[in-house]
């Protein structure tokens, strides 16, 4: 009996291991099958290099560099406000914050993280915006720099919750170590101890950088939705995910615009591939580097 039980969770959990497999080739084949016709129209580096993005003109024009290099600066911009905040957040919870301080800053950074987006988005657009826009004297606040603001304080708890719980598996003899041979508290921390919980933190950067690239909501209320090559990082840009809600309901299903859309999404699926592969590579290096796997 107890052998036929734990052939039966065996059984159980590879069925749900391979469901996720089957999710993963389902998505992709939808993709592709939506997305391949537009190409029959329009050859695949002109949709990727084309700096005119105008669907529902006589004739349309289908370039999509204008949306990649919106994301490209809204998903920077956000990393550049949410690894400093976010890991240093970590490294203060775990290393320097007292007990009642540890207590106090941890629950509130998990709350932050469980927020949804489109409060973000409405945090952005009447209070973030309208105050950069009269702080800076720009013609307006809804930017690609408020955008990569709020992007960044909603990724900063998916980074410091991460980094924490890497830092948390350092052992506690590295420290003690580091402390024997004469090294002090910083010297420890910066040398030892980050590196210990390099391939963490680097995972907790990449799931940043995932949270901000696709995420729709926010950019899509606070980005300005001007689908136009930036020129400044105070100008109105519309990132791939909000081009994709803003339009899908009005695209007419088959059209090439409906197919265009998913070609989007087939690129922004691509995108988030590599970086889970670059996230992969890197927390493996640390991992050999560390002698902790192969």
């Amino acid at each position: 009996m107890t052998r036929f039980r734990e052939n039966l969770y065996k059984w159980i959990f590879t069925v749900l291991a391979f469901a996720s497999l089957v999710f993963l080739v389902g998505i992709i084949l939808t993709l592709l099958k939506e997305a391949l016709p537009l190409f029959a129209e329009i050859k695949f580096f002109d949709f990727l290099l084309g700096s005119q993005w105008y669907p529902t003109y006589e004739p349309p024009d289908f370039g999509i560099l204008p949306l990649i290099l919106a994301s490209v600066l809204v998903t920077f911009g956000a990393m550049v406000v949410a690894v400093p905040i976010g890991v240093g957040s970590a490294l203060y919870i775990h290393e320097l914050a007292s007990q009642t301080q540890r207590a106090f800053l941890k629950p509130i950074i998990e709350i932050l993280a469980g927020i949804p987006s489109i409060v973000f988005g409405f945090f952005g657009m009447l209070i973030v915006a309208p105050f950069l826009q009269k702080l800076l004297g720009i013609p307006t606040g809804l930017n690609a720099f408020t955008a990569s603001l709020v992007l960044g304080i909603m990724a900063t708890p998916t980074i410091c919750s991460i980094s924490e719980d890497a830092l948390s598996f350092v052992p506690r003899s590295f420290r003690e170590a580091s402390l024997a041979l004469g090294a002090n508290r910083w010297q420890t921390l910066v040398r030892v101890v980050v590196p210990a919980a390099g391939s963490g933190i680097s995972t907790a950067i990449i799931l940043g950088i995932g949270r901000a690239v696709g995420e729709t909501m926010t950019v899509l209320m606070v980005a300005g939705g001007a689908a136009v090559i930036p020129k400044s990082i105070f100008d109105p840009v519309r990132p791939m995910t909000s081009t994709i809600a803003a339009e899908m309901g009005e695209a007419v299903m088959g059209s090439p615009h409906y197919s265009a859309l998913f070609a989007i999404a087939l690129i922004l699926f691509l995108i988030t591939l590599v970086i889970n592969i670059i996230a992969e590579i890197i927390s493996r290096r640390y991992r050999l580097k560390l002698g902790l796997g192969r």
